[in-house]
């Protein structure tokens, strides 16, 4: 990792536990299609709730038509009424202003446009020099766009990126925009439970 010269987080699950935020959003759309709500009895459905995109949620949940129509739905629930319920990671807040004396930072997530109103509520919105999400690229996560664009943002080759990501469709875009991972809470190579931990790698690689 000698290389490295910005970091990138994925959103939900590295910088934020916003599982029940997210369930809500998801179930709030459900309850008005009349669809049974998903809950812990369903961990992939979880799961999928808390890595994929809108789209890409509603279609899994709905199937095609049912979920075209959700997502258009989807437009009109504000996002806003959840984010109080999204809890911050701990360590990312002590972690931020060290890593940006050295490293540039960006977010790669398959949010859309709440990710903007997530970093301004949390007041994180000065740590980052760009954010990109679903809505800025052609596929999302699984698909390596989000990472390619992180980089040509920042002028960077792709493997000057650490990607921080707690889900295989984050593993999958890294490996696919050939950029280091570090995992999160799950074990997908490289695992860290605790933001100070990603610390102590870069600077064991004294990169910091």
């Amino acid at each position: 990792m000698d290389n490295i010269k910005a970091v990138v987080f994925d959103c939900d699950g590295v910088m934020f536990n916003s599982q029940k935020a997210n369930l809500d959003f998801y179930n709030t759309i459900l309850e008005h299609f009349a669809v049974v709500p998903v809950t812990h009895e369903y961990p992939d459905k979880v799961k999928l709730c808390h890595t994929a995109s809108s789209p890409q949620v509603l279609l899994g949940l709905l199937g095609a038509d049912l979920g075209r129509a959700a997502i258009e739905y989807a437009q009109q629930v504000d996002y806003d009424q959840f984010i109080p319920q999204l809890q911050m990671e701990d360590g990312l807040i002590e972690l931020l202003p060290q890593l940006l004396q050295h490293f540039k930072l960006a977010v790669a997530t398959n949010r859309g446009d709440s990710m903007l109103k997530i970093l301004d509520y949390f007041e994180l919105s000065n740590y980052f020099d760009t954010v990109l999400t679903y809505l800025d690229v052609s596929k999302p996560k699984p698909s390596p766009d989000m990472l390619l664009e992180v980089a040509s943002r920042l002028v960077l080759k792709p493997d000057e990126l650490l990607f921080v990501g707690d889900s295989e469709l984050d593993m999958l875009a890294a490996q696919a925009a050939e950029c280091p991972f570090v995992s999160y809470k799950w074990d997908g190579g490289l695992r860290i439970d605790h933001h100070c931990q990603l610390l102590q790698i870069l600077r064991h690689d004294q990169l910091v």
